[in-house]
């Protein structure tokens, strides 16, 4: 059959918004993807931390601390078992069919947790961390395949691949968000899984658009694809694994993923897996079991890195401890970025006035109206495009889109028509979230054109601006905070503009990221160093879910701004830091911009 031999060159003859079709095709598919991740997202703290009494629709009640704890945990995990993810498909099962997989356990995951038990509840997230294994390196690694040669296009096709991440983070996060605090519980997390399971069925139906794209790993096109790699300088000599590093690859992992259950486990379920006879004493502090079993782990794996690194050729070395550099700004930048699925939930809900009357609540429904249109519309003229191009090639994947396409709208008219009958509008925790993806939607394109243009910056001062303009949105919330009596309110406005600079330092940071490992790494390891890139991003959402649990301590011993303030100075010092790297980054670069 013809679709057999499609090639990466084949994807540029059809064209949509200046790419390839088939990169619209993935990037509806980690649309309804993030559409069900940030839908249930938005809620998982909100829920577990409402009241049990007292409001019309309780939750479970626990601390910020417990609930940030086991957010920490979830959200780590998911960024770990890419790594294992990566290199099933780079081995076994090919990328789209990891793919597949992966989105079928999450719908799994979702279903489990629309029955909001305690143990469906973990069961499902469990499904989720492993489903996310699967589906979330593996899809930007057909993104790279696809783009093979054409390393000039691809800054602006992976920001185009994030536009698609967050259009889906908006949609399921407003109309998610909005059945669970409006309707219930079960119908927020139910909704996610339904979009979930119709996102698996059209990426499965668009097979014949990319035929070996993305297949079953082709031993002797690999080797091809190295000898190129080879004649241009880039040596690929075999680094075989050694017992020690598979020593500390298993030290260093149990020890890791240990710490990652033990830490809500301790909380909520007062069960330590670390003993506490195990103190460890830095400069006269003594350390319980679980920190010092952590440090040890960590100085295990930077032992791991730095032996395996120094014993790549010169400039492959030399790009492998750039991509390491970039990864350890990441931490920093998702450990306060993250901040939005734990402390500023809770922020929104207890300390920001959300209740609209009169001309203020029909001034907002009206702007939430144009904010919701306005980007499904723009949206489901992309497909308009996507199913001109591709209805001949893949009919059932354009039908499955069409459908899902009808169903949003369905949901956002009655959405709309409920909110502007009512006599008084309270707006929704999760409305707060959605601001994020939308202004991503807004300015996505505008840093596209700016990355391919020739004002393009280097990569250090692309992290730079990232890490200060976050900075600077907690600076905001510091400054709104500050003075604020317990129990008083502030303004929706200062949250609004922390979201708005939050998102300009993403826009910055985030989607770049994965470009330039992209570009850094060797192709036979591309998979897999996407894993250890989303590593760093682990570690990031582990500190913000336990960083973030303690809003309600530092607030009660100090105040809001204090804790504000503490995700303000970080992110700018590592920002001015990483400017400073500029020249040291380009040389380990080679060339690569």
């Amino acid at each position: 059959m013809a679709t057999a031999q499609v090639t990466p060159t084949d994807f540029f003859k059809s064209n949509v918004l200046g790419h390839p079709a088939g990169l619209f095709v993935l990037f509806f598919t980690e649309m309804w993807e993030r559409f069900s991740f940030y839908g249930m997202r938005v809620l998982l703290v909100n829920f577990l931390t409402m009241a049990i009494v007292g409001v019309d629709n309780p939750g479970w009640g626990w601390s910020a601390e417990n609930a940030g704890a086991l957010f920490g945990t979830y959200a780590g995990l998911l960024y770990l078992t890419p790594i294992l993810g990566g290199l099933i498909a780079d081995k076994f099962t090919g990328y789209r069919w990891a793919v597949i997989i992966g989105a079928a356990i999450m719908t799994l995951g979702h279903a489990s947790m629309a029955l909001e038990t305690e143990f469906s509840l973990y069961f499902g997230l469990g499904l989720l961390v492993i489903g996310t294994g699967f589906f979330k390196p593996n899809i930007t690694s057909i993104i790279s395949e696809m783009y093979e040669g054409k390393s000039d296009k691809k800054d602006g096709a992976y920001t185009i691949f994030y536009m698609g991440v967050n259009a889906g983070a908006f949609f399921g996060m407003m109309l998610c968000g909005y059945l669970a605090e409006k309707i219930g519980w079960s119908w927020g997390f139910g909704l996610a899984g339904i979009f979930m399971f119709l996102g698996t069925l059209q990426f499965w139906l668009s097979k014949p658009l990319f035929g070996k794209v993305g297949g079953v790993p082709d031993k002797a096109l690999a080797e091809k694809h190295l000898r190129e790699e080879e004649s241009k300088g880039v040596s690929h000599k075999p680094n075989p694994f050694t017992l020690v590093d598979k020593i500390l690859i298993a030290a260093s992992a149990s020890i890791g993923f240990i710490y990652l259950l033990n830490d809500p486990l301790s909380r909520i379920g007062n069960y330590n897996l670390f003993p506490e006879f195990l103190p460890f004493n830095v400069g006269g502090e003594q350390f319980s079991g679980p920190i010092g079993m952590a440090i040890l782990g960590l100085i295990l794996f930077l032992i791991l890195v730095i032996s395996r690194i120094s014993r790549y050729a010169p400039i492959v070395r030399d790009r492998l401890i750039a991509v390491i550099i970039f990864a350890f700004f990441t931490v920093f930048f998702f450990m306060s970025f993250e901040q939005g699925a734990s402390s500023l939930i809770i922020f929104a809900r207890d300390n920001v006035d959300r209740v609209l009357v009169g001309s203020s609540a029909t001034i907002f429904n009206v702007v939430n109206a144009l904010l919701t249109v306005v980007p499904l519309a723009i949206i489901t003229w992309v497909l308009y495009l996507l199913w001109k191009q591709t209805y001949s090639k893949i009919p059932g994947s354009n039908i499955i889109l069409g459908i899902c396409f009808a169903g949003i709208w369905a949901l956002v008219i009655w959405m709309l028509g409920r909110e502007f009958t009512a006599d008084t509008t309270e707006i929704t925790v999760s409305w707060f979230s959605i601001l994020n993806s939308f202004f991503i939607i807004v300015f996505a394109s505008f840093f596209s054109k700016w990355w391919e243009s020739k004002y393009n910056p280097s990569a250090a001062f692309k992290y730079s601006f990232g890490l200060i303009l976050l900075g600077l949105g907690f600076g905001l919330l510091a400054l709104g905070s500050s003075g604020v009596a317990e129990g008083a309110k502030v303004s929706m406005i200062w949250l609004i503009l922390a979201y708005l600079l939050h998102t300009l330092g993403e826009l910055c940071l985030s989607p770049l990221g994965l470009s330039y490992v992209s570009k850094l790494v060797p192709a036979r390891m591309i998979a897999f160093m996407f894993g250890m890139w989303y590593l760093a991003i682990a570690i990031g959402n582990k500190l913000a879910g336990s960083l973030g649990g303690m809003i309600e301590t530092v607030t009660q011993e100090y105040d809001l701004s204090t804790f504000f303030l503490i995700f303000t100075i970080v992110p700018i010092a590592g920002g001015v830091l990483v400017a400073l790297l500029n020249p040291l980054l380009k040389r380990l670069m080679h060339d690569i911009r």
